[in-house]
C-alpha cells in the first residue's frame, strides 16, 4: 500500500489517500474533489480551476499524469 495526500497531487490539504496502485489514489482523490466542490472549499476550488486549465491542454495533463506516477513509484509502499 501507498499513501499520497490531497497536496501531493494538486489539491489543498494533508488528506490522505493510499492504494495498492496509482488508479486506486487518483479515484479516491477525485471523490474528495468533488465532495470538496459541494462543500464549496475555496482552497480547494481555487486548485480544482487549476486542473481545469490544465485539463485544456492534452499534453500538460499527460505531464500531470507522468509526474505524479513517477511520485507514486517512488513512495515506499507500507
Amino acid at each position: 500500500m501507498k499513501t499520497m495526500t490531497c497536496t501531493q497531487l494538486g489539491g489543498a490539504c494533508d488528506k490522505e489517500f493510499t492504494g495498492e496502485n496509482f488508479e486506486e489514489i487518483v479515484e479516491q482523490s477525485k471523490q474528495h474533489g468533488m465532495e470538496m466542490f459541494v462543500a464549496g472549499d475555496a482552497v480547494h476550488l481555487e486548485a480544482i480551476g487549476e486542473m481545469q486549465k490544465m485539463m485544456q491542454t492534452p499534453q500538460a495533463m499527460q505531464s500531470w499524469f507522468e509526474e505524479k506516477m513517477k511520485m507514486f513509484e517512488e513512495i515506499a509502499s507500507k
